[in-house]
């Protein structure tokens, strides 16, 4: 039944929404809540929130569906008959774009962040970030759990902090910086296989080491941000050496000038033959 719903919203919208209704309907809702409010809609069913999508112009980065609107609705129509669900755990804007950190229950459980940008109030662009949910890690913390509350929305310092951290101790690797970044004492870790603190990366990179893998941070695309959570959209390679192409998603915490929390998902980037659009991952 909700996959109906999806579908015949879908249909609805592509022969004939009109913008100009959609905007004045939805004039005092932020564009945060439009988003919220969309992936509420794998939950729901709510065939308005497709109205929140400009079917004219919908830019699609996930590699695995079409473009426009007529991609995601390939992707509704070869759904579990329970449909998909979506918990939205963190949600910001940062000027134009929006950013969800997500709990799916997409094709089996996954761990996801999704950013969205808008023009005129409607969403013009996606990008997602997947990966499977797994247990907690050697500290107990879940892909999920962790501070929600964003802190001095206005504050546009700390995505600096994100990047230069990104840039000088991921990509260059000058790991003796890496205390001019992190909270060596309060560093909390929700990464599957790593610990809390400087200690539990220390441990995971001589794993990597010890077991010919790689995590190579090669390129930071983008760097959003509202307050003290910045996420950071990077490419590299990761896995058994060489490592696989893949996207780094990676959620920061900062207080007081340095990283104290720390979420990511890390996914495969496909062969540009198994691409079902040609917009690239970033």
């Amino acid at each position: 039944m909700f996959n109906s719903m999806i579908g015949n919203c879908l249909k609805a919208t592509l022969t004939g929404i009109s913008l100009l209704t959609t905007m004045t309907t939805n004039a005092d809702m932020t564009n945060t809540e439009k988003a919220a409010a969309l992936l509420d809609s794998f939950n729901t069913g709510d065939q308005s929130a497709i109205a929140y999508i400009n079917p004219d112009k919908y830019i699609q980065h996930n590699l695995s569906a079409a473009d426009g609107l007529a991609g995601m609705g390939e992707v509704f129509a070869n759904a579990p008959p329970e449909g998909f669900k979506a918990k939205v755990h963190r949600i910001f804007a940062d000027g134009d774009y929006v950013v969800a950190h997500t709990e799916y229950d997409f094709f089996g459980p996954k761990a996801g962040f999704d950013v969205f940008r808008f023009e005129e109030g409607l969403i013009v662009e996606h990008w997602d970030n997947l990966t499977e949910i797994t247990p907690p890690n050697p500290s107990g913390r879940t892909q999920f759990d962790g501070v929600t509350e964003i802190e001095d929305s206005e504050k546009t310092g700390d995505k600096k902090i994100a990047e230069s951290f990104v840039n000088d101790i991921l990509i260059d690797g000058k790991f003796d910086l890496v205390t001019n970044y992190v909270n060596a004492e309060n560093y909390l870790q929700h990464n599957s296989g790593v610990a809390d603190g400087l200690d539990g990366l220390t441990q995971a990179l001589e794993y990597f080491a010890a077991n010919d893998m790689v995590m190579v941070y090669e390129k930071a695309h983008k760097v959003l941000g509202s307050g003290n959570f910045v996420l950071t959209m990077s490419e590299g390679r990761f896995g058994k050496a060489p490592g696989s192409h893949v996207a780094f998603y990676d959620l920061f915490r900062i207080s007081d000038g340095l990283i104290v929390e720390h979420w990511d998902v890390i996914e495969e980037i496909p062969p540009q033959s198994e691409w079902k659009n040609q917009n690239g991952k970033f």
